[in-house]
């Protein structure tokens, strides 16, 4: 397989003897650690709900509202091109993108769950000026304060799910940050329809209930326990311990916990973790899970399809109720898609969700874009057999993405940084996603309206190019321990390089009588003698147990 396979625990690991039971207590710490997705998909739902009523136009954009009562002789591509109103969703991206470095240091030194709490409190501040704003500038210190929250939130959450839960089972939990945040855009788009009715004042409402997800939150997280990982780094052992036999149900944790303290000394070595995480050593982590995947996961077009959607309902004649109805089947697809993934991610593995996903994001891009091409014209309504095919279409784009680059645009990134790096890594993983999402939010209606249904060609090339990427360098990472994910790169056949430099090679001769036999230095691997024993690639130190072998501090693999 071009990307790699999993670790055999056999090969000298510990995981084999991990130990884990599903407690009260593990589900717990899961669902209120998930809410941080709410406060995410909440806020995503309901501004694009708030920035097309009347009420709210009249009041921050009379331009806007005036430009969408005339009626002008453009196509339906150029309807809503105005950078000004796109600035009050993509502004929150900015503030998100910037306080994830914060985040990052607060995350590290302090714990996840101060994190989670202080997401929390920012979001709310956000949430309460938004709903009060009596100008522009009050609606975007708001949005500045959302972001703020966002980036705590996005930052701590997908590494607090992946360190409390087991090995075999970390895909569906990890998701449960992706389910929360669908459910939380399909419930924001059923209030901002419910509240549309209320005039003058409903989008206060819709922006100010943002506050629900937030205090329930901050509450959850008063008593939310502390990740092992964290703690262990923090060097409160004993509580480390404790929680994690609470967690894991069971006090046979011995070997899981010798792999946090070991991941711990190897953490505390790193004073700098931004800069380690630029070392040759920690390039495939960088490359695959602080920069590609998060980029990759906003440059699929989702964004576009969840825009486009309520035109489409329009022109199939829905009306007042368009909005309604394209928030249901669109967000109602995302919740599905993401339970679907959360079933089978753990059992089929992330790179088979990617490559099976990304055939059908290609073509349904192309059939979008060759549809609308066809049939779509200035001034034109699409026939309703052709708006039911591609309602179909985007249905099924939504499906896709949903159990794809949704979820494991979140999963994956936080599974590949070790843990000197985790806090620092996923912070690369926030920003970098959030640049993109801002590029896309000021960005799109400007492209929509100069490259029309052109702009869904250029999200397929990109789907096409993303996909070559997965096949071709990510390795398979289902039930392989968090603390593990390291030993992928020895036998991927390009990251290898990054953790055995050629120049860095030297030669080894092992004297076995009069024969000599000649083994490669290879840092985090293992050599096999003529005798059959494994031998440490960097060292001339030999075992009988494969697994004392990997536990030797003399052997680049546990460093």
């Amino acid at each position: 397989m071009a990307g790699g396979g999993i670790v055999d625990p056999n090969s000298g690991a510990r995981a084999h003897l991990y130990e884990y039971k599903i407690t009260s207590y593990f589900i717990f710490s899961c669902i209120v650690g998930s809410l941080g997705g709410a406060l995410f998909g909440y806020d995503l739902g309901v501004s694009g709900g708030v920035t097309s009523m009347d009420d709210f136009l009249k009041e921050f954009f009379p331009g806007v509202y005036i430009r969408k009562q005339e009626s002008l002789h453009e196509t339906n591509y150029c309807k809503y091109n105005n950078q000004l109103l796109t600035l009050f969703t993509s502004s929150l991206y900015i503030a998100a993108l910037l306080s994830t470095f914060g985040a990052s240091i607060v995350t590290r030194n302090n714990g996840r769950r101060i994190s989670i709490i202080c997401g929390s409190i920012s979001f709310f501040a956000g949430a309460i000026l938004n709903a009060a704003a009596q100008n522009i500038a009050m609606l975007i210190i708001g949005r500045i304060l959302l972001g703020v929250g966002i980036g705590f939130g996005n930052q701590a959450v997908p590494l607090y799910l992946s360190e409390m839960a087991p090995a075999k089972i970390r895909g569906a939990v990890n998701q449960l940050f992706q389910l929360t945040t669908c459910v939380g855009i399909l419930v924001a788009n059923f209030v901002n329809y419910g509240i549309e009715k209320i005039h003058p004042w409903g989008w206060r409402l819709s922006l100010g209930l943002a506050t629900v997800p937030a205090i329930a939150m901050f509450i959850g997280g008063i008593y939310l326990p502390e990740t092992p990982n964290s703690l262990v780094e923090q060097g409160r052992l004993e509580e480390a311990r404790q929680v994690l036999e609470k967690v894991r149900g069971t006090p046979k944790v011995d070997a899981e916990f010798a792999d946090l303290i070991d991941a711990s000394k190897a953490a505390k070595a790193i004073e700098h973790p931004f800069r380690n995480l630029f070392e040759r050593k920690n390039r495939p982590s960088l490359i695959i899970g602080g920069l590609c995947i998060p980029a990759f996961q906003q440059l699929t077009g989702m964004n576009s399809i969840l825009f486009y959607a309520p035109v489409i309902f329009q022109s199939l004649g829905f009306a007042s109720g368009a909005s309604l109805y394209s928030a249901a089947f669109t967000s109602g697809a995302l919740v599905i898609a993401t339970l679907i993934s959360m079933a089978f991610v753990d059992k089929f593995g992330r790179r088979a969700f990617f490559l099976e996903a990304g055939v059908e994001l290609f073509c349904c891009s192309v059939a979008i874009a060759i549809t609308l091409a066809l049939k779509f014209g200035e001034g034109t309504v699409l026939p309703k057999g052709i708006g039911i095919f591609l309602v179909i279409i985007i249905c099924v784009f939504v499906l896709a993405y949903g159990r794809s680059w949704g979820p494991l645009g979140w999963l994956v990134p936080s599974e590949l940084f070790p843990l000197e790096t985790r806090s620092a890594g996923q912070s690369m993983v926030v920003c970098v996603n959030m640049f993109f999402t801002w590029v896309i939010a000021q960005g799109f209606l400007p492209a929509l309206c100069h490259l029309k249904y052109g702009i869904f060609l250029l999200f397929a090339a990109l789907i096409l190019c993303m996909s070559f990427f997965i096949y071709f360098l990510l390795p398979e990472t289902k039930q392989v321990p968090i603390e593990e994910i390291h030993l992928l790169w020895r036998d991927h056949w390009l990251w290898k390089r990054c953790c055995s430099p050629e120049e860095n090679e030297q030669e080894l001769t092992e004297k076995k009588g009069d024969h000599k036999s000649p083994l490669r230095i290879r840092c985090g691997a293992i050599a096999t003698s003529e005798s059959g024993n494994p031998t440490c690639r960097g060292s001339r130190r030999r075992t009988e147990d494969p697994r004392e072998f990997l536990r030797s501090p003399s052997c680049p693999s546990t460093a």
